[in-house]
């Protein structure tokens, strides 16, 4: 059976390669979130990468440049846009799978209280060799036209503090029930401990 939501952290991913997998997911019926798609990783340098996007940027119709091609800047649309185009969008199958995408820049609410998963078969540690060149896709979208990457980074710095100080207030509950349990276990009877052990609560 499928999960009810997979939340994927985008951090460190391929494009292509995140995207092939992601609508593979998304046919077979599973609902993804993508957070984080300002880290997402592209194979080549980023001044390639510009001049390719700046190419499509040049793409419209002639007769009424509204009809297209719409030119998506932010990087969570763009990695909207690339699933997209693995999908047969234009058909009734298609399109209920790609509802069933939630894309993210940064980590919102409530996705960061959720279990994040990676793919491994789509990490550029794993699948890029170490001379190569690659390019983060907020820097990207940042030089072409998306005005928001100061302000993620911002408010990415904020979740992490917030986040570390909630991991420190857990950890310290932890190891006050474990001092009490231990208290109290020593106040017990050698023989009722030894009970209590058998049956797995000591």
């Amino acid at each position: 059976m499928y999960k009810k939501e997979y939340v994927i952290d985008c951090k460190g991913h391929l494009l292509g390669r995140l995207a092939s997998l992601i609508a593979k997911e998304l046919l077979n019926g599973q609902r993804i979130v993508a957070v984080r798609c300002e880290d997402i990783n592209i194979s080549g340098s980023l001044y390639r990468n510009k001049l390719k996007y700046q190419e499509f940027l040049r793409l419209r119709t002639n007769t009424n440049p509204k009809k297209g091609p719409l030119h998506l800047r932010e990087p969570s649309k763009i990695l909207w846009r690339c699933v997209r185009g693995m999908l047969p969008h234009k058909t009734y199958k298609g399109q209920l799978a790609l509802k069933k995408l939630k894309v993210c820049v940064g980590m919102p609410y409530p996705y960061d209280k959720k279990k994040k998963y990676v793919l491994p078969s789509a990490l550029r540690a794993f699948r890029l060799k170490k001379h190569r060149r690659y390019c983060r896709l907020g820097t990207l979208s940042s030089r072409v036209g998306w005005n928001y990457d100061t302000l993620v980074k911002k408010n990415e710095v904020l979740r992490k503090q917030v986040s570390k100080a909630y991991y420190k207030k857990k950890v310290n509950n932890l190891n006050e029930k474990k001092e009490i349990k231990s208290e109290a276990l020593n106040l017990i009877n050698p023989e009722q401990r030894q009970v209590l052990e058998n049956f797995g609560y000591a």
